[in-house]
């Protein structure tokens, strides 16, 4: 009995722990059916993969594919090679999860190992637009055509839902050798910025799994216009710091970021310093030192979606203005890096350089005999050393590899402003191109042409040379009404050019007399002029001129009628009392009367006659005169007349006439 019990208890305490062992078991969170593939159609090798949500570190798993386990893996993928599996049979796949004591187990899958291919992420995604159509372009699984799910969404409106395309993805080549698979969305907005997230499959696999979708791809807009660049040059002893700035783009184009490639042709070439190129510059400016030879920068401006055209700027050659002829050894001996330049037209041009850059004595004659320099061309030579890891211009001159005489005369040759003894001659210099080596000095020759000379005859001539430097040049020494032939060559140290001729003829003698006659009659009417210069200011200050009066316009009075109305003079009537001599009072009326006759001649005596007259014709009033005169004799009236006329200059008198008084005395004689 006793033994039945224990055998009982034993049994309950396996039981017990069968039950807490699945109880712990069901708390675990199954892992998802695994997923086993290759990733293309020619791999040898595949992959087993699966998910689980867990925060635990010390999760296991073990793999199952039909019989054959694969135990201890702490990943949530397997790599496993071919040889290992059974690939053209269906198989069951599985994967249990440890997690501390308890443990769980995936969905049972069946598959065929070898007709399950998965490609991986899309990686190194680039863009371009054409027109309306945006280019997508991506490392290729496989050199066969895949099935391709394209989203995109405009950056600007970030809440509307995705636009989605299933297309074929074609696979070429690019210019690297690069396998890629391309694919292009067309009738979208050039200038709206996008995001872009792609995922593919095989087409030649009986089961292909759609790969994990690509991070999400800014998408920029084009950038249509090469950097506006400024540039700003610093000379510093035999080097130039160039500072370059440009405007950033615009912010549909800028997303994403971009970047700024900077090259120069000096150091594309290694001359002087080995030194990297300026790449993936963010800023907005940089700097850079080149030596005093031409140099083109370039600056690309760079974002997800291509480049720009570069934007070239030119630093041309900085040379002194007295350069020298090089020293063929200086040249040819030289182990540090050298240039030469071929002038057109007295300009350097980089594209037209030839660049050594030998570091040792060897080959640098190896070089120099390989060297493919023109003859009769003439070269800018620069000498470069690195200083401080920057290019510094050491020797600067100009070089020809072989020189020949001119074969052009000089251009435009002309004579002007001649007289009588010289003539003024000018020209524009020989083009460089055809000058074959340096022109040492130019020979201007002239000759005389008499009217009875034939050609043979013009055998002797005067001839002088003149600088090289020289377009103009003052010929004297001739012969008044003569006619000359003047030639002019450029000449080198090898030869000299073609000539280019004008013809001269001077103007005839003017007569002495004629010239000494014209030179008086100038001189005396600038002398007149002078004078009446002067004049006219002693004048001026001594007698200043008197202010014309201001004369108001003065209008008669027309009457209305065309008769001049005549005015009557009236005579009033004066009575005056003096006492005579002889003691008699003399008439007033007599008096009166003698006073105006005198004084205003016989009109006035016939008015007061008339007027007497028609007193007297008026009623009482003659009467009473002739009463008051009866006691007078005619012939006392006379007397007392002429003694009034006899003392007439010493009377005074009293003249009332139209209203006016005039007092009239006389002195005694």
């Amino acid at each position: 009995m006793e033994t039945l019990k224990c055998c009982i208890s034993l049994y309950g305490y396996v039981m017990f722990l069968f039950l807490t062992t699945l109880s712990t078991g069901s708390a675990c969170e199954a892992p998802s059916s695994p997923q086993c593939f290759r990733k293309n159609v020619a791999a040898t090798e595949y992959m087993c993969e699966w998910s689980m949500n867990t925060t635990e570190s010390d999760v296991t798993f073990d793999l199952y594919i039909d019989k054959k386990k694969f135990r201890g893996i702490k990943k949530t993928w397997l790599e496993i090679t071919e040889e290992e599996l059974i690939k053209s049979r269906p198989v069951n796949i599985s994967v249990e999860a440890h997690e501390g004591s308890s443990s769980c187990t995936s969905p049972i899958r069946t598959v065929v190992l070898q007709h399950t291919v998965k490609y991986e992420v899309p990686q190194n995604i680039s863009v371009s637009w054409s027109t309306n159509n945006l280019s997508l372009i991506w490392n290729a699984a496989e050199k066969h055509p895949a099935a391709a799910e394209v989203w995109f969404r405009p950056d600007e409106r970030p809440t509307e839902s995705w636009g989605r395309i299933l297309t074929n993805a074609t696979y070429r080549y690019t210019t690297y050798k690069t396998l890629v698979y391309q694919v292009t969305v067309v009738n979208l907005l050039k200038h709206t910025p996008y995001h872009v997230r792609i995922r593919h499959r095989s087409t030649q696999a009986l089961n292909s799994l759609w790969s994990n979708w690509s991070p999400v791809v800014m998408v920029p807009t084009e950038i249509e216009h090469e950097p506006e660049v400024n540039m700003t040059t610093t000379h510093l002893n035999g080097t130039r710091k160039v500072t370059l700035t440009w405007k950033p783009m615009p912010h549909a184009a800028a997303i994403g970021g971009v970047t700024y490639i900077l090259n120069d042709t000096q150091s594309s070439h290694g001359c002087p310093c080995v030194k990297k190129h300026l790449h993936n510059v963010t800023k907005h400016t940089a700097d850079m030192y080149v030596s005093y030879s031409a140099v083109n920068i370039s600056v690309i401006a760079r974002n997800a979606a291509g480049y720009s055209r570069p934007a070239i700027i030119q630093v041309p050659a900085k040379p002194p203005a007295d350069l020298k002829t090089c020293d063929q050894t200086l040249v040819k001996n030289t182990k540090n890096c050298q240039e030469w330049y071929e002038l057109q037209d007295g300009e350097s041009r980089p594209e037209n350089v030839i660049t050594l850059t030998a570091k040792t004595e060897e080959k640098h004659r190896e070089e120099i005999k390989n060297i493919q320099l023109k003859d009769y061309i003439r070269y800018l030579y620069f000498e470069h050393k690195c200083e401080a890891r920057k290019p510094q211009t050491v020797t600067m001159c100009l070089f020809y590899k072989k020189e020949g005489a001119p074969c052009e005369k000089p251009q435009d040759f002309i004579a002007f402003s001649e007289t009588g003894s010289s003539a003024n001659l000018s020209w524009r210099a020989i083009p460089l191109v055809n000058q074959r080596g340096f022109l040492t000095h130019y020979r201007l020759c002239s000759m005389k042409i008499n009217p009875g000379d034939e050609p043979k005859d013009l055998v002797s001539s005067d001839c002088h040379n003149i600088s090289a430097t020289l377009t103009k040049y003052h010929l004297g020494n001739l012969t008044p009404g003569s006619k000359y032939n003047v030639s002019l060559a450029g000449v080198t140290r090898v030869g000299e050019g073609p000539e280019a001729t004008v013809t001269i003829i001077t103007l005839p003698e003017t007569p002495v007399n004629v010239w000494l006659s014209l030179g008086l009659l100038i001189v005396f009417f600038l002398i007149t002029i002078l004078c009446a210069i002067i004049l006219k200011r002693i004048k001026t200050n001594i007698l200043p001129p008197v202010p014309t009066p201001v004369i108001l316009d003065f209008e008669p009075y027309q009457p209305e009628s065309q008769q001049m109305v005549e005015g009557k003079e009236e005579v009033h009537e004066l009575m005056l009392l003096r006492q005579h001599p002889e003691g008699k009072s003399v008439s007033v009326d007599a008096e009166g009367t003698t006073v105006l006759q005198e004084e205003w001649g016989d009109g006035t005596a016939e008015d007061v006659e008339n007027e007497r007259g028609d007193s007297s014709m008026s009623g009482g009033s003659s009467d009473e005169s002739l009463d008051s005169t009866d006691e007078v004799p005619k012939s006392s009236r006379e007397e007392e007349i002429i003694d009034l006329e006899a003392v007439e200059n010493e009377i005074a008198m009293l003249i009332y006439r139209n209203g006016l008084v005039f007092d009239l005395k006389t002195d005694m004689t």
